[in-house]
Order: structure tokens, then C-alpha cells, then sequence
């Protein structure tokens, strides 16, 4: 009688770690070429991409990204992939923050400063000359 007791609870035990174990294993995890902070946007080549693969303009690294429509947004991403020297680069980034200061004024908030600076890293990483 103990030893069937034991036996059903072994047997539940284990019917239950695989249940619990199998949703893990169904996760999708990040596809090839993706890492540690990829997310929207990461790693994505479209029209312009220019072969930056992992360079990623987002909120957390272009000041004025949430005053931005989802249009803009892919606008700006769009040129800053198609520049080829590091002045171009420049000279778009510096009419992007100049527009995206004035809002910013407008709307009464202050725009966010990257850590690091987009063209520097495409000169960098060779992108861009």
C-alpha cells in the first residue's frame, strides 16, 4: 500500500516536471544572428540597411524617437542606414536633433542624450568613411 502511495507520487511528480518543462522548451529563444540586446528593430536589413546589421536606432539611442511618428521613425532609420561618409552622417543627425529640439521645446520636454554617438559607431565599425 506505501509503496503504490510512493509510486503514484513519483509518477505525478515527474508527469508534472515534463508538463512544466515542455512550455519552456517551446519558447523561441533569438534566431541567428541576434544577441544580447536585440529587440524591434535588431539586426533587421530593409531598404537602405547599407549591410549595418545590428545597428538599431530606437528610444534608447536617438533623442526625439517618441515625438516621432512610426513614419519618421522609419524614415530616419532608413537614411542614417544610406549615408556613406562620416560628414554626411553628421549633417543628417545634426537636422534631426535641430527638428526634434524644436518639438521638444514646443511640447515642453526635454530630448534625451545618447550615450554614444550613431556616427562614431558607423565610422567605427567601418559603415561609413
Amino acid at each position: 500500500m506505501k509503496t503504490s502511495t510512493l509510486l503514484k507520487s513519483l509518477t505525478l511528480t515527474a508527469a508534472l516536471a515534463a508538463a512544466l518543462s515542455a512550455s519552456v522548451l517551446a519558447q523561441t529563444g533569438p534566431g541567428p544572428g541576434a544577441g544580447m540586446g536585440a529587440g524591434p528593430g535588431a539586426g533587421q536589413m530593409g531598404p537602405g540597411a547599407g549591410g549595418m546589421r545590428g545597428m538599431r536606432f530606437d528610444k534608447t539611442n536617438t533623442p526625439g524617437w517618441t515625438l516621432m511618428t512610426p513614419e519618421e521613425r522609419t524614415a530616419n532609420q532608413t537614411k542614417m542606414r544610406a549615408v556613406k561618409t562620416y560628414d554626411e552622417c553628421k549633417a543628417l543627425q545634426e537636422t534631426q536633433h535641430q527638428a526634434m529640439q524644436a518639438r521638444a521645446t514646443e511640447k515642453g520636454v526635454t530630448l534625451m542624450v545618447p550615450r554614444q554617438n550613431a556616427c562614431d559607431r558607423m565610422k567605427a565599425r567601418g559603415w561609413i568613411q
